[in-house]
């Protein structure tokens, strides 16, 4: 990946497709053996560690960067089951390797219900979010943020910090040296499982009524 983000172009990739082949089988190998140790503690509807892999083929036709080539592997991995909300996300990347869990792009139903949610009960949700392993694991909520007030809602609500964001997740980053380090699978599998306390608290929440009945019957 540091060759090919100075040399991102098709004559290079072609003279090294040997290369390219040898690590798109080890991030494969690492996709699967990340989805065997998650299977584990969680339910994951993703069938396999190739089936969760990005391309590193990058459609051009309507960016301004035409490099066609990504510089990073990246996956995701979605929980099976209507109960099992959010998703999980990995991407290695020299300089800029991490995992992100959560809800990246909530549908209005279910932005409207996380929000009615914020309002009655933003107790709840900073316990959670203040709750010491996350906070040391992940630090503070991730995600896009509305530059206004959300509609409905009061600039001086006590939790017009949390109404604001457009996508609800955490982030934890890795350097170089713990991607290469040979027990990494279980060091990504380890931040996984302290997202699911947020998933589970999220999950709750999106198959719920606002009177605690389920959506799911």
């Amino acid at each position: 990946m540091t060759d090919l983000t100075t040399n991102n172009n098709r004559e290079w990739f072609n003279l090294h497709r040997d290369r390219y082949q040898e690590a798109l089988q080890n991030i494969t190998d690492f996709a699967g053996a990340l989805l065997a140790e998650m299977n584990k503690h969680d339910r994951i509807e993703t069938p396999s560690g190739k089936k969760s892999l990005f391309r590193i083929y990058k459609d051009v036709r309507f960016a301004k960067e035409k490099t066609p080539y990504n510089n990073h592997w990246s996956g995701s991995f979605k929980r099976a089951g209507r109960a099992r909300r959010g998703g999980y996300y990995f991407r290695i990347e020299p300089g800029n390797s991490g995992l992100v869990g959560g809800f990246w792009g909530p549908v209005p139903d279910d932005m409207k219900r996380i929000r009615q949610d914020i309002d009655g009960n933003y107790t709840a949700w900073r316990d959670l979010l203040g709750e010491q392993t996350l906070v040391q694991t992940f630090g503070k909520l991730y995600g896009q943020q509305l530059g206004t007030v959300p509609r409905g809602y009061e600039k001086d609500h006590p939790a017009i910090d949390l109404l604001r964001y457009k996508q609800y997740m955490l982030k934890h980053e890795f350097s170089d040296e713990e991607v290469l380090s040979p027990g990494f699978v279980f060091v990504a599998d380890e931040a996984f499982k302290k997202m699911r306390p947020f998933l589970d608290f999220m999950s709750e929440i999106l198959t719920t009524d606002a009177n605690g009945l389920s959506l799911l019957d």
